[in-house]
């Protein structure tokens, strides 16, 4: 036991997390024969066996399981450890994990990186785009400090701070541009592009259109907002996007938006910590300057919706 290090409980708890030792390895920046060796160091020092080894697949042992959880408790709280020195002295410094959804990450991180870095030149942004799920996940389990998202995210242990609200709009042809806009029980009837399942946007868009469960055929999907605009530029559709995206997807495709009837659907952006993150001050601070940056982004959008000068 004298020979158990933190080290040999971060490569454990990537290769539990990525169930496979090349993935792992590529995870930990090391080579697959030294991360073998260092679990199988773990194990010999144990006199265990906490993973069991094929010509295709490792799989956990019972215990290996358990071991994987109780150690990152004690990964988790080392980090918190070493975060709360970081926040003992002062203005933030040195690394930031942040997380950020798809639908929120391309129209605010240029922005707020911007003024991340001028109000902490030592701040050292390392930001994560994912699926709400995943990020829920990494910030709970301590790989991420915070994370913006569509509020609510519904996890006890997280602190939530509701930052700005913006609407869902609609793009459609720029030929429609002036036409009446249809109301949400219209969208239903027309070809409405969407993005791919999982991402938390499509289930509020859905939810806008008072759809349930689509048939495959009804809709057409894409994986990003960009791709979904040029694909209404084309003339396939029409889709809905957050008000701040305007201002970005308006640049490059031949698309109009306009605002939907009242009352006009809309969505919660926030950030998110762990409540027990001696960050939390910091934290606060940052939540402040997204939600500032959050409402820049609109009032660039705001233009787009101005009716043309004759």
């Amino acid at each position: 036991m004298a020979s158990l290090s933190i080290r040999h409980l971060r490569y454990f708890d990537a290769l539990a997390r990525q169930g496979h030792f090349g993935r792992a390895a590529e995870h930990c920046a090391i080579s697959q024969p030294a991360l073998s060796l260092q679990i199988k160091d773990l194990e010999d020092s144990l006199g265990v066996t906490l993973v069991e080894r094929s010509a295709k697949q490792i799989r956990l042992t019972a215990l290996g399981e358990e071991f994987a959880l109780r150690g990152r408790d004690i990964l988790r709280a080392i980090d918190e450890l070493a975060d709360l020195a970081r926040a003992s002295r002062g203005p933030l410094a040195g690394p930031l994990r942040l997380g950020i959804i798809p639908t929120v990450a391309p129209y605010l991180l240029p922005r707020l990186i911007k003024a991340l870095v001028s109000r902490y030149p030592d701040i050292e942004l390392n930001p994560r785009e994912a699926l709400t799920r995943l990020l829920l996940e990494d910030l709970v389990g301590g790989r991420l400090d915070a994370a913006i998202v569509a509020l609510p995210a519904s996890e006890p242990s997280l602190v939530e701070t509701a930052l700005f609200e913006e609407e869902f709009v609609l793009v459609r042809s720029r030929d429609d541009a002036g036409r009446p806009v249809p109301s949400t029980t219209m969208l239903r009837e027309m070809r409405l592009l969407l993005l791919e399942e999982g991402h938390c946007f499509r289930d509020q868009a859905l939810e806008v259109c008072n759809i349930g469960a689509p048939a495959p055929r009804a809709l057409m999907e894409g994986s990003s907002l960009s791709t979904l605009v040029q694909m209404v530029g084309a003339g396939i559709g029409v889709t809905l996007i957050p008000e701040m995206a305007v201002a970005v997807e308006m640049r490059s495709a031949a698309v109009s938006v306009a605002r939907l009837e009242a009352p006009r659907p809309t969505r919660t952006i926030g950030m998110i910590w762990r409540k027990t993150s001696p960050l939390a001050r910091q934290l606060a601070e940052i939540a402040a300057m997204v939600g500032e940056a959050g409402r820049a982004a609109m009032r660039d959008a705001e233009a787009a919706f101005r009716p043309p000068e004759r």
